[in-house]
């Protein structure tokens, strides 16, 4: 039977993940901490409380050492601590010292793209990738079928995405379009395809462009991996809970 193989958020938008064990999913809002801050670049259109495309935000398609910071949120303080193999562990508070991520990132981006400026915040929705509260849900036999393709293990970090499901066939979840599933006591409605960028051939472990990600999709006949999906009715997630589409 599909169930749940692991739960991650990403408490900054494209500056790290963390594992959790269990999450209440509330309708119409993405993942609790999901995505709630992003690093907006010199050359960043966004608008304060407004949701806005990637593109103005710092990420690893233009910055891949960024693929391997990891995170770690105390929800009550709102503080983060960053972790990345090239520099010493930063803790801070992204509302009262934004300075602080930053400084500690200047030496992940390349000059000659638009640098850091300064941090946004985006409650309940948070900046996902899509133009609504979205749950990225992802399936770990398509995850493999990658791994086959390319004939090397990949992290599932690649793909960034919130819900992993085991059980089900590869590239099931491309059907799920339109369609509601249930995952423990939580349903969702599908609503569409993540379609992927030049974020997924980097290194997790390393921050190192060294996958052809988005060719191994070609060769599957597309470009997309994961379902974005809408929270239509609240409840809990757990990993090890069973996934059904209805």
């Amino acid at each position: 039977m599909s169930h749940v193989a692991s739960l991650w958020r990403h408490p900054i938008k494209g500056y790290g993940r963390e594992a959790i064990d269990k999450v209440v999913f509330a309708a119409g809002q993405s993942m609790p901490w999901d995505r709630v801050w992003a690093v907006a670049h010199e050359a960043s259109k966004a608008e304060p409380g407004e949701w806005a495309k990637c593109g103005n935000f710092g990420r690893a398609a233009k910055a891949p050492a960024l693929m391997a910071v990891t995170a770690a949120l105390d929800e009550t303080s709102e503080t983060i601590t960053l972790s990345h193999p090239d520099l010493p562990d930063l803790t801070f508070k992204p509302d009262d010292t934004p300075n602080a991520l930053i400084d500690w990132t200047a030496s992940l981006v390349s000059k000659d793209r638009a640098l850091p400026s300064h941090i946004m915040r985006l409650d309940g929705r948070g900046y996902t990738d899509s133009p609504f509260a979205s749950v990225s849900l992802c399936n770990m036999a398509s995850h493999k079928a990658v791994e086959t393709h390319l004939g090397t293990e990949l992290s599932i970090h690649r793909w960034r995405g919130n819900v992993w499901i085991d059980g089900i066939a590869p590239w099931e979840e491309m059907s799920w379009t339109g369609k509601i599933i249930r995952i423990g006591g939580c349903v969702f409605k599908a609503r569409e395809l993540a379609t992927r960028c030049m974020s997924t051939a980097s290194n997790p472990d390393t921050g190192v462009r060294d996958a052809d990600t988005l060719g191994a999709l070609d060769h599957f006949g597309h470009q997309e991996f994961s379902m974005l999906a809408e929270v239509i009715e609240t409840g809990p997630v757990a990993v090890g809970d069973t996934v059904e589409v209805l």
